[in-house]
């Protein structure tokens, strides 16, 4: 995948245009949809959607439904997706962005656990186990506090 540039520093050169169109002619916009983005993740990988189901945990259908543009998925299953996919804490923000949702943010307990099992390479299932020795809800699941 290419590299792209952040969004920090988008923001950075918006701010400092005189005008929008000195910002918009740059070129820096996209028009990436989740799919599109779901799809780049894959062929990165070499994995096929089969894999995705199996690691993400997910049921079939809404891999494949969320590949194919036909639904979008909520946060917990995008979070699921992207262990699947095995991304980075990057690309997950990126994902959950493109899906609608809101990023995880350090600042709440459950998410920073999140974030550090992504960081740490942890699949789905170790995550899951993470939240729930600290109490918090699971991904797969709904009810899994103690």
């Amino acid at each position: 995948m290419q590299d792209e540039i952040l969004t920090e520093d988008l923001l950075a050169r918006l701010l400092s245009a005189e005008k929008p169109e000195a910002y918009l002619e740059e070129g820096t916009t996209l028009e990436r949809t989740l799919p599109d983005y779901l799809f780049e993740l894959l062929a990165d990988r070499g994995m096929r959607r089969s894999e995705v189901v199996r690691a993400s945990g997910l049921n079939p259908t809404v891999v494949y439904d969320t590949f194919t543009g036909k639904m979008v998925p909520g946060r917990d299953n995008a979070i699921m997706l992207a262990f699947g996919l095995r991304c980075d804490v990057r690309e997950t923000q990126r994902l959950l962005r493109l899906a609608g949702s809101a990023e995880l943010w350090p600042k709440v307990r459950r998410d920073a656990i999140i974030i550090w099992c992504i960081k740490e390479g942890k699949t789905r299932s170790q995550c899951d186990d993470e939240l729930w020795k600290f109490g918090e809800k699971t991904l797969f699941g709904t009810d899994r506090l103690h």
